[in-house]
């Protein structure tokens, strides 16, 4: 754990490798999420979910509806990268997203469903993938090229790294 509220799980960084025995416990994290986040949420006022994590953070209710328009994001790269040669993703921006009308007028209940399917899809695809494909890449125009692999690391951190958000505010709360 971290002191700092941005990053209550700590920074991410990138591995430089995975081995097989990591993939599949990354694999099993992206497979929790959903599941964790719902968890994290239960019982939360209207009130309660409009409360920012931390002063000038989103409100819980924003993060619960990025996670999944960030998961969906990595989802089509993965299919991206599985059908194409090295393509160039576009990236999203993430806080405006969290600003649009579906987010302050959808119930979160709406986006956990669409987590938790989203999630079913994307852990199928996951789990039946070779291993010669985890090495595929797909090139984002900031980071520049990322293997499927370092994806997966970055999506197992980023559904618990949201979720914690939610649990830290909770118990600074007492809620």
């Amino acid at each position: 754990m971290s002191d700092d509220l941005r990053f209550p799980i700590g920074r991410f960084e990138f591995p430089e490798s995975v081995s097989v025995e990591e993939r599949a416990v990354l694999i099993d994290r992206v497979a929790a999420a959903p599941e964790r986040l719902c968890k994290a949420v239960d019982g939360l006022s209207p009130e309660q979910l409009d409360t920012p994590y931390r002063e000038g953070g989103w409100t819980l209710r924003q993060v619960v509806h990025h996670v999944p328009d960030s998961h969906m994001n990595s989802y089509v790269r993965f299919k991206l990268a599985l059908t194409e040669n090295d393509p160039t993703i576009k990236p999203y921006d993430e806080a405006g997203w969290a600003l649009l009308g579906d987010t302050a007028g959808t119930p979160i209940e709406t986006s956990l469903c669409l987590l938790d399917c989203l999630h079913a899809r994307w852990v199928n695809l996951m789990r039946g993938m070779p291993d010669t494909d985890w090495a595929r890449t797909f090139r984002h125009p900031a980071l520049g090229p990322l293997r499927l692999d370092q994806n997966l690391a970055l999506y197992a951190w980023h559904g618990a790294h949201h979720a914690e958000h939610v649990l830290g505010l909770r118990r600074r709360m007492g809620w």
